[in-house]
């Protein structure tokens, strides 16, 4: 299936350099405040949780997949999210909806900050982190959709891919802030791998989750001065929205589904390998078999390094995605993701793994991650009809989540404990092709109108 959509003849509304502009910057914000509050869970999942909400488990490992289950629970609420956000962007609009999926994940990451830990609060404790998990992945379920179609829906002619790039930049920038603070805060407070005393442990862990308020005030004031995407206005005003969008994509759009979700789903498996599973297996104990033994402070250091390599891909595949298809791209990232996966022993391997190796290897992974990242907010979009495009690419995007991301932490940890670090590397490769195959069989969307219902 090879075939090349030809470039749409339909009239697209032009917009000026500073309405461009406001758009960049509120899908960028957004996603970058979404991303934030979603990372900080991620680092604390590793380093805090399994200590002050987990501790009745003696042993550690036990502890860390307890931790990592909550972890998951966000995944799972993110197909609902898309779903119930999805349905109100597709009836309602765009710019509501991502205002609410916005306060959804602001208010729950907040109250994690407040939470009483395990010793306060015995099992209540892990419960109600569960639920703000739950919570927090309600509200990016409806976030990224949103953002990718207001930077879709209104991007200049043959630059889709480069426009519907900037809300994928938030996940950097936000990783970037969320891992940022936690390593001042650990620098600064001090943390010590099993102890629960200490600033850190005692009541700094909290600060990260508490700001993440002053980051939404600013994310509702950018997204409150945006206009309707005049992509859904036509089509409001053609009369082509749909009463039950959830039942009208499953309809008429369910092939386009099922390949967006397995388009994507090796997409988030690195990334949760790379960011989530590598930082609990770096600052595991070397002599106890469980990782490589570095400090939680210095893999925060070569973590942000690796990060601007994130960067990089993504801006990189903005350009080639255009320039060369959206098909053709990710075909042949997907052969370097199956390569790298194939190489994770010579980077981590516990006999010869050292804080450079380590660096070498988040590095690349950061920057495929990059290359794989960047193009999926045009593609997914693509795929789907206007008058169901919110809902479908964001039931696409976050069924990938449930089967590439919930799981692969506790996967690769479980793999690392049974089967070496090389199992983990193996699992990667086989997700990674069961995404080519998917890439192979979608159309080329480069040229796809955004306006066809």
């Amino acid at each position: 299936m090879t075939g090349t959509t030809t470039p749409a003849s339909t009239t697209r509304p032009r917009f000026d350099r500073r309405t461009r502009r406001r758009i960049v910057i509120a899908s960028l914000v957004g996603t970058t405040v979404e991303f934030y509050d979603f990372y900080a869970y991620a680092s604390a999942a590793v380093a805090v949780f399994p200590y002050l909400f987990f501790p009745a488990n003696e042993d550690h490992t036990v502890a860390l997949l307890a931790s990592f289950a909550t972890f998951g629970l966000a995944f799972l609420g993110r197909p609902l999210g898309s779903v119930v956000f999805g349905h109100f962007g597709d009836r309602i609009g765009r710019k509501a909806t991502l205002v609410a999926s916005l306060l959804t994940m602001g208010i729950a990451t907040f109250l994690i900050g407040v939470l009483p830990t395990y010793a306060m609060a015995g099992v209540l404790a892990p419960a109600l982190l569960a639920l703000m998990r739950f919570c927090q992945g309600l509200g990016l379920g409806g976030e990224w959709s949103g953002a990718a179609l207001l930077a879709t829906e209104t991007a200049e002619k043959g630059k889709r891919a480069w426009a519907a790039m900037w809300p994928q930049l938030g996940a950097p920038f936000g990783f970037l802030a969320a891992n940022g603070l936690f390593l001042i805060l650990v620098s600064t407070l001090g943390h010590t791998n099993g102890e629960t005393t200490g600033a850190f442990m005692t009541w700094g862990w909290r600060i990260p989750f508490l700001l993440s308020a002053v980051m939404v005030v600013i994310g509702l004031y950018v997204r409150f001065r945006l206009e309707e995407t005049p992509v859904f206005t036509s089509a409001v005003q053609s009369g082509k929205k749909v009463n039950a969008p959830v039942a009208e994509v499953f309809r008429t759009s369910f092939r386009p589904l099922v390949l967006g979700t397995f388009i994507m789903v090796s997409c988030y498996t690195l990334f949760y390998l790379v960011t989530t599973w590598v930082l609990s297996y770096g600052i595991g104990s070397r002599e106890k078999g469980l990782g490589l033994g570095i400090s939680y402070t210095d893999f925060l250091k070569i973590q942000l390094i690796s990060i601007f390599a994130f960067i990089l891909g993504i801006l990189l595949s903005g350009r080639l995605a255009d320039s060369r298809g959206r098909r053709r791209t990710l075909s042949t990232v997907s052969l370097l993701m199956i390569g790298f996966g194939l190489a994770f022993p010579l980077f981590l391997s516990p006999d010869t793994a050292t804080t450079g190796s380590t660096l070498a290897f988040l590095t690349i992974g950061m920057f495929i991650m990059g290359l794989i990242f960047g193009p999926m907010s045009a593609v997914l979009p693509e795929l789907f009809p206007t008058n169901v495009r919110y809902t479908g690419s964001g039931i696409a995007y976050n069924l990938a989540s449930i089967l590439g991301a919930a799981i692969a932490p506790f996967v690769a940890t479980a793999l690392v404990a049974a089967f070496g670090v090389a199992s983990v590397g193996v699992y990667l490769a086989v997700v990674s092709v069961i995404s080519l195959i998917a890439i192979r069989c979608m159309h080329e969307t480069r040229y796809v109108d955004m306006t066809e219902i």
